[in-house]
């Protein structure tokens, strides 16, 4: 535990130093919000002054496990009954937005010419859940190092950018916060961003788009079971398995648990307003975290072809999904 601290602790007292500006100044700019500005300063921290190696496990940790155990949080906020109707609502409209992601980044990718495993890791980070659906992924198509770094470089990109064009094209399109909330979790590749683009908008689209999102985040699960099914088939030597334990999102069932124990009375309705700024709290300082981890050099290291995988994979993701929510509702 002594060492755990020692290796973390400069990591998270930066995150909650840059997560404190972002509260204070998020309370005064109410349009952009704290989850905005705090990956903006962890984006410019990382790329003006840098991340030194003493902060940098620290800011990692935090980026990852910090925005879970936001979001379980969350769960106590919500009723169970309308998380598991939302996210029976989303159904359709995650799998038709999965599927044509996953396949636009097939045809796309191999029209320019990207390797194998750099369409499939495209494909499957835009489809599903970003970075987490590519580190589940990469060890079943036993992808490279590089192949890795490119694709998840790739899918940053667009979360980043998806931060700040998703709420100006919802509010500039006259949407509910239904409708948005739908939209972001859908269309957003990472957890982190469609949780930082739906509370930006308004609370409501926060929590739909959420729940939304970590509908679409369980798809890892057959996705990753599917693509190793077909991966012993082209390869019936191969004795590869997929451990279940592994890539299933394990901070989605606590965030149900969460959700039940608040319903049911287990958990006193008096302690939500405590759980909800404490959760608060824990996403900005994730959020510094994963911005922190963004490098604008990167993206120029990673060339013109996985990009444009990425940009047209994701934007026939974002039209399909609106597309799907007029013919549904």
């Amino acid at each position: 535990m002594k060492n755990w601290f020692q290796k973390n602790n400069s990591g998270i007292r930066l995150s909650f130093v840059f997560a404190l500006i972002a509260i204070q100044l998020g309370a005064k700019l109410p349009l952009i919000g704290s989850a905005v500005l705090a990956i903006l300063f962890g984006i410019i921290w990382s790329n003006t002054i840098g991340v030194n190696e003493k902060d940098r496990a620290g800011l990692k940790f935090v980026g990852k496990k910090f925005l879970q155990y936001s979001i379980i949080l969350m769960g106590f906020g919500m009723s169970f009954s309308a998380v598991t109707k939302t996210g029976a609502e989303s159904l359709w409209i995650t799998l038709v937005t999965i599927t044509v992601s996953f396949a636009t980044a097939l045809l796309v990718g191999k029209w320019l010419g990207l390797s194998g495993n750099l369409r499939i890791l495209v494909g499957f980070g835009t489809a599903i859940c970003g970075g987490s659906a590519i580190a589940a992924a990469a060890p079943i198509v036993e992808a490279d190092e590089n192949e890795i770094a490119i694709s998840i470089s790739t899918i940053f990109l667009f979360n980043i950018v998806a931060v700040f064009l998703f709420p100006f094209l919802g509010n500039w399109m006259g949407m509910s916060d239904a409708m948005f909330g739908l939209w972001a979790g859908t269309a957003i590749n990472d957890t982190s961003s469609v949780v930082a683009a739906g509370y930006s908008f308004s609370n409501e689209a926060g929590d739909i788009a959420t729940i939304v999102k970590l509908t679409r985040a369980l798809m890892i699960v057959p996705g990753c079971l599917i693509m190793a099914a077909i991966r012993m088939y082209q390869n019936k030597r191969s004795e590869k398995k997929v451990s279940f334990a592994k890539i299933f999102p394990w901070f989605i069932l606590w965030f149900l648990l969460a959700s039940v124990s608040s319903t049911i009375g287990i958990f006193p309705a008096a302690w939500i307003p405590f759980t909800k700024t404490i959760s608060k709290w824990l996403m900005a300082m994730a959020l510094f975290g994963i911005g922190s981890q963004v490098s604008i050099r990167s993206f120029a290291n990673a060339g013109i072809k996985p990009i444009a995988t990425g940009m047209i994979a994701w934007f026939m993701v974002a039209v399909s999904s609106l597309i799907m929510q007029n013919l549904l509702y």
